[in-house]
């Protein structure tokens, strides 16, 4: 970071934006979207939602506390590019390994430093996301924007098998001693429920919230067949975060569809998208979407409001809900649904993120009440436990 090596961001509607490299020396193409989280840019890095994303932090000052083992949300960074405002080139936490400079050039991330982003994120606001190019190796900007023209739109782009694990593995570990017990439910003596979970981009501190509230989970790839999943007979099924298009994910959807009364079903994020379609609904394109750990959600049973975690560009046509699915969350910024529940097939879900990597806590309920859904599908079917 010592040199100061020229990059450009090229927004496809033909707008340059200036800045310097930093991470990896390269280029990439993405959807530049923004995130108005105060914190957590490394568990934003590495949630695989962001996969084929440019994105655009609203916070000023990043990379003061380094990178660290501990909040990393999956193997790897999925961000196709990062751009701040002022990264620190100094890094003060106990905790750091590395800086985020270092960080971002191990995995290979294109990013930028020393961007106007507030009159970036303005211009996304109005204009909605859109494609773009990152590029710190030939920033001429005449080619960047036939780049960015020319790369995927995000409508109908399918990027789950990108993200998703190859084989099935197991998971029962639960937070480190400093965010929670950190013990395995057997440790606990809590009454163990077998849950499989389909992995179309999953975070690890969904698995551990799981883990931490007396499951035992199968992670199983996102094409695996409904008839597989029932064979490992699980107590419930959940459904994971992912990018790219919801309707594209046709295999996700018929297995819901297959899987629907058989067993209980708890979603986040694309993983509700795909609840949604599989129940009869349709989805739709954000302008902008919702990325950033402080959008207000009511839950229609006790009208409390959450300051919730978010990080999705599509969501669930409300006026497309055949008749017996009921919408329990509403987003207060723009009226878009943040949560279904289908009583009669034991189905429920939410848009935003429960699990808080990064974000508040208000909504970590959500998975107590799936414990509760799997432990009364179990008192009616005793004999069909996993």
């Amino acid at each position: 970071m010592t040199t100061r090596t020229r990059a450009l961001l090229a927004l496809e509607d033909g707008t340059i934006w200036h800045g310097y490299a930093l991470g990896a020396i390269g280029e990439r193409a993405g959807e530049v979207v923004f995130n108005t989280s105060m914190t957590g840019y490394q568990e934003v890095l590495t949630d695989p939602s962001y996969y084929g994303q440019i994105v655009v932090m609203t916070a000023p000052h990043i990379g003061n506390t380094g990178v660290n083992r501990e909040d990393e949300e999956s193997r790897h960074p999925w961000v196709a590019g990062f751009v701040v405002r002022a990264a620190s080139p100094y890094v003060s936490n106990w905790r750091a390994a590395q800086s985020l400079h270092e960080y971002l050039a191990d995995h290979g991330i294109v990013a930028m430093t020393g961007v106007d982003t507030r009159a970036l994120v303005r211009h996304i606001r109005t204009q909605g996301a859109m494609r773009a190019v990152i590029s710190s190796q030939d920033p001429e900007p005449d080619r960047l924007i036939v780049a960015a023209r020319a790369a995927p739109s995000m409508n109908g782009l399918d990027l789950v098998p990108y993200v998703t694990c190859a084989e099935p593995y197991h998971w029962i570990e639960g937070n480190p001693g400093e965010w929670g017990s950190g013990e395995t439910p057997a440790q606990r003596g809590e009454p163990t429920f077998h849950v499989v979970a389909y992995d179309f981009g999953i975070k690890r501190n969904i698995l551990r919230l799981l883990a931490e509230h007396g499951c035992r989970v199968t992670v199983v790839p996102a094409t695996t067949p409904a008839a597989d999943v029932l064979a490992l007979e699980p107590d419930g099924v959940f459904l994971s975060n992912g990018p790219g298009d919801p309707a594209a994910v046709t295999y996700g959807v018929q297995a819901v569809r297959d899987l629907l009364g058989k067993t209980p079903v708890f979603g986040i994020c694309l993983g509700h998208q795909i609840l949604g379609l599989a129940l009869g609904g349709t989805t739709y394109k954000l302008h902008f979407g919702h990325r950033g750990g402080n959008q207000p959600v009511r839950f229609s049973d006790t009208m409390r409001v959450e300051i919730s975690s978010h990080n999705h560009g599509f969501a669930v046509d409300a006026s497309s809900l055949p008749d017996g699915v009921e919408i329990t969350h509403v987003n207060l910024n723009d009226g878009c649904v943040e949560g279904l529940r289908a009583p009669d097939k034991q189905a429920f879900s939410v848009q935003y993120h429960p699990e808080a990597a990064p974000g508040p806590h208000d909504a970590r309920y959500l998975f107590r009440q799936f414990v509760e859904l799997m432990a009364q599908a179990r008192n009616r079917h005793p004999a069909s436990s996993g």
